[in-house]
């Protein structure tokens, strides 16, 4: 099972790394759309480095969410959340954010299972 550790955010990009992964590629959503650019890069002992362009047009006020998902999978890896604008007076709004996002991937793949299936 893949452990994704949050290394942080430098000069825009957020840096995380993958251990004891075989994850061969990574998905980053942003209120259910993909972001571009998104690198994983394999280095030492079955640690893959996740390196993530934060588009600057993505960041206004209030919090936005980032779901990292194993690509073939469709499993969620990891998130991250990115309050900008006025003081973060709760951060349950951060976790309300993640659960829209995570809805919004069950709603996509129930659709696609039914479709699918038939059903």
């Amino acid at each position: 099972m893949a452990t994704l550790i949050r290394e942080g955010i430098r000069a825009g990009v957020w840096q995380g790394v993958l251990k004891d992964s075989d994850v061969a590629e990574v998905e980053v959503l942003h209120q259910g759309e993909p972001l571009p650019e998104v690198a994983l890069t394999r280095g030492a002992a079955g640690e893959q480095t996740v390196q993530v362009p934060i588009p600057r047009e993505l960041l206004e006020d209030g919090i936005q969410t980032f779901v990292i998902r194993d690509a073939a999978r469709g499993t969620t890896l990891g998130h991250f959340s990115i309050a900008t604008g006025g003081a973060n007076e709760d951060d349950l709004r951060a976790e309300v954010d993640l659960l829209r996002a995570e809805l919004d991937l069950l709603k996509r793949a129930f659709r696609r299972h039914c479709l699918e299936t038939g059903g």
